[in-house]
């Protein structure tokens, strides 16, 4: 029997994770984790930092912001309000409402404030993605002006989302805030390997990173990076005609190994899968959210209800397929479509939670509002899909209470739609103005 920990040097084991010290430093210093997590997160205005390393600034902030006189939507309640204001300062929400409940926010903030008026759109919380490829600054404004002011990274090739995060912070408007993954969890690296000195030992590996000890490792590594979430696969991609995506790639055993790492850690795990074997496997694994999930079974459906697992069916790109020139990638975009989207009825009607995620690479950005409009067209009432891009997603991401609403104490980010998505989600693609971060980084209102 061939033992692949004996080809991987001894510095294996010895990986120690950034945020354990920073938990550990915290813990001695009496800082609470709530307090060093919201560090984490870049919503303090904290700068992620090596030791003895301190840039000699603080982060700028941006000012006060008024939207005024569209209807406001909040995803939670459904409810509505006609000829609202919403007031932004300090990188939060102040106020919101009718004008009569905003009146003295408003006041307080007249003389520095800029005021939109947004009469004839709706006004949302800025949207969520909750699977998406950002590699570079291009990437992640195609993202943010699309309407995704929060989005989580489906992997990023040398850790570039991990050095994007705190833009968000230094930059406001220039990125969306995110929950960073690091470099995929799979069995052949390729040049990814280069990202990280650490991760150079696991090219010596024959047949690639599939021992638990390996994996667990890799996890460690991008752990030691300080990700906030990890990503692995039970399959090959859809998207590329010469895999198969319905052959295993990791079985149970092995995505526990990586949910085990993870989780000492202190992070959660999504998995790309599309087989009924590599979905069962992975939510029997302990993942946190399911990606595309298109074979899934009523068997594995029940136990993500019993597990609370999350569920991202990516709709886009693989309904998208069908369009593809390619006959391979066609037959599939056809033949998966259907399975997909009863797939996704189904989890809504169990309650498990769908959330929207574009898979988008590059610049080829596709708008988190069409995945909305695609969760709808499955037959999730329109309130639902909404949410799946708003509160449901902020749930998955650990943001609730900050992202996906706009009520004060909540992030400054919001979006304006040309209609009311609730009687039209086509309404989701027609964005007029994004805010990110209390600076407006979109505004078509203006034209």
């Amino acid at each position: 029997m061939c033992d692949e920990s004996a080809e991987v040097p001894g510095s294996i084991r010895s990986v120690v994770t950034r945020r354990g010290v920073l938990a550990g430093a915290a813990a001695l210093a009496g800082v609470s984790s709530v307090a060093t997590a919201a560090e984490a997160d870049g919503t303090t205005g904290a700068l992620r930092r090596a030791p003895g390393r301190r840039f000699p600034g603080r982060p700028p902030v941006p000012p006060p912001l008024v939207v005024a006189g569209g209807p406001l939507l909040d995803p939670l309640t459904g409810d509505v309000v006609e000829d609202a204001v919403v007031v932004l300062a300090q990188g939060r929400v102040v106020a919101s409402g009718s004008r009569d409940a905003t009146r003295a926010a408003v006041r307080e903030v007249s003389g520095t404030a800029r005021t939109i008026d947004a009469a004839g759109g709706a006004i949302l919380p800025g949207l969520v993605d909750a699977h998406v490829h950002v590699n570079a600054l291009a990437d992640a404004a195609g993202v943010l002006h699309a309407g995704a002011t929060s989005i989580r990274s489906g992997t990023s090739n040398f850790y570039q989302d991990v050095a994007m995060r705190p833009l968000a912070t230094w930059k406001p408007g220039a990125v969306p805030r995110m929950r960073a993954a690091g470099v995929f969890v799979t069995p052949d690296l390729g040049d990814t390997v280069l990202a990280d000195p650490d991760l150079v030992p696991l090219a010596s590996l024959a047949g690639g990173v599939r021992s638990p000890e390996a994996l667990a490792y890799l996890v460690r590594v991008n752990l030691s990076r300080d990700v906030d979430v990890v990503k692995t696969r039970a399959n090959p991609r859809a998207g590329v005609a010469t895999q198969d995506p319905l052959e295993l790639v990791y079985d149970r055993t092995q995505l526990e190994a990586v949910v085990r790492a993870a989780r000492r850690g202190g992070a959660g795990v999504l998995c790309h899968a599309y087989s009924a074997e590599g979905c069962h496997g992975a939510v029997a694994a302990g993942i946190r959210s399911l990606e595309h999930g298109v074979f899934v079974s009523e068997e594995t459906l029940e136990l993500m209800v019993r597990r609370g697992t999350f569920f991202t069916p990516t709709l886009g790109p693989i309904l998208g397929l069908a369009d593809d020139p390619d006959p391979i990638l066609a037959q599939r975009g056809r033949d998966y479509g259907p399975v997909l989207r009863a797939a996704v009825l189904r989890a809504h009607e169990l309650g498990i939670p769908v959330v929207a995620g574009t898979d988008t690479f590059g610049t080829a950005t596709r708008p988190i509002g069409s995945e909305v409009r695609l969760i709808g067209e499955t037959g999730v009432p329109a309130l639902d899909a909404l949410r799946g891009a708003t509160t449901t997603a902020a749930r998955l991401l650990g943001w609730q209470g900050r992202v996906g609403r706009l009520t004060p104490g909540h992030l400054a980010d919001l979006v304006v739609l040309d209609g009311n998505p609730l009687d039209d989600l086509t309404a989701m693609e027609r964005v007029q103005l994004v805010v990110a971060q209390g600076v407006v980084a979109r505004d078509d209102l203006a034209a």
